[in-house]
Formats: structure tokens, C-alpha cells, sequence
């Protein structure tokens, strides 16, 4: 199964799949699109950024246009939303349905939620509502499966709330920890200090800190390192940089300075790392 909208005007895309084809498989190779997946029966492997999970029945798994995405060919327990920043901008309209810094984010570990009887019915239904509205070809379709695609992201939002971790917390201690998640996102190549973001939330390092301790979440300077770990490996990885080149782009001004922090990150050198992944 496999239902898409494009728009050549403004070049977005929206994609409706089940993974069943080769087509929808390409669509994972793509650079832009934004990757809601759901395993709706069953169990399911998968690889996100080279490392396997696997995703259980009725978890929902959210990645960004960073998130590599490897799924088996003919499968037909995941259902998947794919949609590009043309389509619909989670930055831009953050404030319409305030999933950036929960549900999308580039996290060393995507985050996945898991629904319950309720709200798996609730999934089923709007899923087809989504297929019934790609029978409808006008020129508001478009902005109908963008309505749509609202709805989902703020349901998401929503139970991504009810975390142990997070629903006991006020909407303004949320709120903390969403900039957090997006400063860090926006500026991780820049800035490697919790200071850094400390004085763009206006708080100083101590308090953040403590914050986060308090509430049982990874400190901030774990967070802040797990994200330029993540990306030197994905371009380690995925990309021909050189190791040099790769240190430049994450901001440290010495290569050297670089390969010291990702072997104490990882246990290996960026050379020992791209070659162990080449040959696997």
C-alpha cells in the first residue's frame, strides 16, 4: 500500500505507506523526509542509524530527516507517515502542535511511544481517514492531509506526555526541556557546553543540571555529546568526509581534539569505527 501527494509547485511531499513495494522502500534513501512508523501488529527489526531495535506491537517511532531508516522489503506489519519540510515544517509551526524537542529531535535514541487499547483505536481510525482522503483529488487536498497530519502530531504530542518522566512535570518544566532538546539540535555543532545553553535559557549550568538530575533525565552535557556522537557517526558512516573534515564540520578546531572525545564516546577511533562499519 502506498498513497502520495506531491506538490510540484512548492515541491512537497506527503506519503501514506505500508513498505510493501520497492517504491516506498526507496523513499527511506531520501535526505528530506520526516518518518512516523508504526508497528501495528506484531513485532518488527529494524535499523536506525546502522544500530537494530526492534519495534513492538503498537509503538510508534518518530525520526527526523537525520534518522537512516532500514526496513525489510514486503513487510506488512509497519504502517508509515513520510512527509518532507515542504510539506510541513515541524520548526515553523512548532507552535501550532509543540512536538519539536519531544517527538522530533536528533536524539541518540529516536524517540518511540506506545499506545494503548484506546489509543490504538484512535490510530486506526485516523489512519483511515488519511487513506479515504487521498481519494479525493481537488485542489485542497493538500492542505487537508496537512490538517490531518496536525491532528496526529498533537494525539502523539499528547501521549508522549503521559512518559513516567514527564507527565508529573508542570508545562513549564516541559517546556524547559523541549528548548533544551531544540537548542541543542540547532546549535550542537557550535556549542558543546552546558553553559552554552545554560545562558540561552537564561538559567545558569548548575540549575540545569540539576533539573534534569532531579527528574531523572540524562544530564546535559550527556545529551549534548550523545548528539555529536550520533552525527559523527552517521557521517562517518554515510558519508565520504574524511575523519578531518568531519572534526571541522562538528566544530572542534583540532581533528586530534575530536578523535580523543569520539573514542572516549564510543571505545574507538573514528577510522576503527568507519572501517568496522564498512565491512558490516
Amino acid at each position: 500500500m502506498k498513497h502520495e501527494f506531491r506538490d510540484d509547485k512548492d515541491d512537497s511531499l506527503f506519503v501514506l505507506t505500508s513498505f510493501q513495494n520497492r517504491s516506498s522502500l526507496d523513499l527511506l534513501d531520501l535526505d528530506d523526509l520526516y518518518k512516523i512508523v508504526w508497528c501495528h501488529h506484531g513485532e518488527q527489526p529494524l535499523v536506525v542509524d546502522g544500530y537494530h531495535i526492534t519495534l513492538q506491537e503498537n509503538q510508534i517511532l518518530f525520526c527526523t530527516p537525520n534518522n537512516k531508516i532500514e526496513v525489510q522489503e514486503k513487510d506488512n506489519s509497519l504502517k508509515a507517515f513520510l512527509f518532507n519540510r515542504e510539506f510541513y515544517c515541524i520548526r515553523d509551526h512548532d507552535n501550532e502542535v509543540s512536538c519539536m524537542g519531544l517527538l522530533f529531535y536528533g536524539s541518540s535514541s529516536a524517540p518511540v511511544i506506545q499506545l494503548g487499547d484506546k489509543e490504538k483505536t484512535t490510530m486506526e481510525a485516523m489512519f483511515l481517514i488519511f487513506r479515504e482522503e487521498f481519494e479525493n483529488r481537488d485542489h485542497i487536498q493538500g492542505e487537508m492531509l496537512r490538517t490531518l497530519l496536525k491532528r496526529l502530531l498533537i494525539t502523539c504530542t499528547r501521549l508522549i506526555k503521559k512518559d513516567e518522566h514527564i507527565q508529573n512535570m508542570s508545562i513549564k518544566q516541559v517546556d524547559l526541556i523541549r528548548k533544551f532538546n531544540i537548542l541543542v539540535e540547532q546549535h550542537f555543532k557550535q556549542h558543546h557546553q552546558v553553559v552554552d545553553y545554560a545562558d540561552l535559557l537564561f538559567k545558569s549550568p548548575k540549575t540545569l543540571s540539576n533539573f534534569f538530575k532531579k527528574h531523572d533525565i540524562h544530564s546535559p552535557l550527556k545529551i549534548i555529546n550523545d548528539r555529536i556522537t550520533l552525527e559523527a557517526k552517521r557521517l562517518l558512516q554515510f558519508s565520504d568526509q574524511t575523519a578531518e573534515e568531519i572534526a571541522y564540520e562538528l566544530g572542534y578546531k583540532e581533528p586530534s581534539h575530536f578523535s580523543k572525545f569520539f573514542k572516549k564516546q564510543t571505545g574507538k577511533s573514528p577510522l576503527q569505527f568507519r572501517k568496522e562499519k564498512s565491512v558490516s
